[in-house]
């Protein structure tokens, strides 16, 4: 019988941390700590992971503290990159703000899930994080004299690997390379995807690509973006032109192109100037067009 039994301490924990990334994501005064960065990979990296394993195994005896932290990991570089080309093909497209509020929900679900399936086991069944036992656990698998030494060799190379890696993560964000300053500059189709790009017109009509520009320059960019056919500067709004972003912000719009000319594939170019080079461009990107009348 379930009880009133309460909401599993690791499960409360990976809510609370899914709930607090969301925070530090979302809200601009916190978005530039280095908290984000910490709590953003962990929810890519381990969190949804942790979560999809409690739900597929809830008991203790189908796998130890050790194995389910593994398999987090595994799991979590596996559900990601799936969930983010699954969004490739919806309305939001792979933005930071939709892939968050995505692997958000996915873990809050499946800590509902493994809690359910929790309830439904004898309370001495289900898996629970206990420090005492985990030190047991660890005092006995490293200590007593049980087991084979080519075990204990292995047991012991892979807690090394798994705190090396956690370190080198944590110097590599605690320790941002001046040269890793970048902006990026791409375009969608009308739907917000990496495809259905308005290639196609006729003379005097109108097509639409979505631009977008995310500064990570650590520092507040006057961008100048210009577009050009043929080498020739196309029009645009002022609010299109002249863009002022802070770092960690994106600026995503959909941009008017009316073709002045015909002709078959004609190159249509996007070209991102900084504030400090305004004859070469920072970024560019573009397409190749057809303007032909209808036959």
């Amino acid at each position: 019988m379930a009880g009133n039994r309460q909401f599993p301490l690791d499960l409360l924990l990976v809510a609370g941390l899914v709930i607090l990334t969301d925070i530090f994501v979302l809200v601009p005064v916190l978005s530039g700590s280095f908290l984000r960065t910490a709590l953003g990979l962990l929810l890519v990296l381990f969190l949804p992971g942790y979560a999809l394993t409690g739900a597929l195994l809830p008991a203790k005896k189908d796998m130890d503290g050790i194995e389910r932290a593994l398999l987090s990991l595994g799991l979590s570089i596996a559900v990601v990159p799936l969930m983010g080309l699954g969004m490739n093909y919806t309305d939001w497209g792979i933005r930071e703000v939709p892939v968050l509020i995505g692997l958000s929900v996915f873990t809050l679900l499946m800590c509902g899930a493994a809690y359910y399936r929790r309830i439904k086991l004898p309370e001495a069944e289900a898996f629970k994080i206990s420090i005492g036992t985990t030190i047991s656990t660890l005092k006995a698998e490293f200590l007593e004299e049980t087991g084979s030494r080519a075990d204990k060799a292995l047991a012991v190379l892979l807690v090394m690997s798994i705190l090396a890696s956690i370190g080198s993560l944590a110097y590599v964000i605690g320790n941002p390379r001046d040269g890793e300053a970048f902006t990026e500059f791409y375009i969608l189709g009308p739907d917000r995807t990496a495809e259905n790009y308005s290639t196609e017109y006729t003379p005097g009509g109108s097509g639409t690509v979505v631009v977008g520009i995310t500064n990570h320059e650590r520092r507040t960019v006057d961008y100048t973006m210009e577009v050009r056919l043929e080498n020739r500067s196309l029009p645009l709004p002022e609010d299109q032109k002249y863009i002022s972003l802070d770092h960690n912000v994106t600026w995503e719009e959909p941009v008017t192109i009316t073709p002045p000319v015909e002709g078959k594939n004609m190159k249509l170019e996007f070209l991102l100037f900084n504030e400090t080079e305004k004859s070469v461009p920072y970024r560019n990107v573009h397409l190749w067009i057809n303007v032909t009348k209808e036959s």
